[in-house]
């Protein structure tokens, strides 16, 4: 079949989802293809129909990667059910969605876009991207416990990757991070019996906040991009 590639591929890279929530709805059932309920691993090329519970699949004429400063209380999630979900927060006029999340209490940066492909490539563990956050804790923190933070902190029953603490302020430090795991700089500093008063992200790989209002985004230049393109394919595991 000419240019065809499996389904969780094509979705993904038409910005309908990430591959793995392509598999989750494939085995939901609520994916179809030429009118048959589709199957997992099941080659589609751009000639077939697609429907997703229901609505027809088009690839993306343009691609969209925006950066937006989120505020707290915002929720990352694309569920229109939640009042404070971020979609209707941005208001973008096309169908877009956040590469990872931030939880509801933390600030900064955050990306969006259309290009399945790149957030999978983006927020798949083993590729180590760097993220950069700037904590504020309830009390100075001792330079033992940053170096024990390096090394890793035995935190929801595995160990934490090794990282780095270039800025280390008293109550304030920054932290660099190549996994994701949920809640972890909170959970982190919980194991050493400090509470995070203030959580900001402020880059992404190469993509930096900066002096991006609150509550404000902006589309990446086309340099940004392709570093950041380039940043994945280098560490592509």
């Amino acid at each position: 079949m000419e240019d065809a590639v499996r389904i969780n591929k094509y979705l993904s890279q038409c910005g309908v989802c990430s591959r793995r929530e392509a598999d989750r709805l494939l085995e939901a059932g609520a994916i179809t293809i030429n009118g048959a309920v589709a199957q997992v691993g099941q080659m589609v090329a751009p000639s077939d129909e697609i429907l997703v519970s229901g609505k027809r699949v088009r690839q993306a004429d343009k691609e969209i990667i925006i950066a937006y400063h989120k505020p707290a209380g915002i929720v990352c999630t694309t569920s229109r059910a939640d009042k404070d979900n971020i979609i209707d927060a941005i208001g973008y006029p096309e169908r877009i969605y956040p590469v990872g999340r931030l939880d509801k209490d933390s600030t900064g940066l955050i990306l969006l876009t259309n290009n399945g492909q790149l957030m999978d490539d983006i927020l798949r563990g083993r590729n180590r991207h760097e993220k950069e956050y700037v904590v504020t804790v309830d009390r100075p923190v001792k330079e033992s416990v940053f170096q024990a933070m390096e090394q890793g902190v035995p935190i929801l029953d595995t160990m934490t990757a090794p990282c780095r603490i270039p800025v280390r302020r008293g109550k304030m430090f920054h932290i660099v991070l190549t996994q994701g795991l949920n809640r972890q700089i909170r959970r982190m500093c919980e194991y050493f019996g400090y509470r995070v008063r203030r959580l900001k992200r402020i880059r992404v790989m190469n993509i930096e906040l900066g002096d991006l209002p609150e509550g404000q985004w902006r589309p990446l230049t086309d340099e940004e991009i392709r570093q950041l393109k380039k940043g994945c394919a280098e560490n592509k595991i």
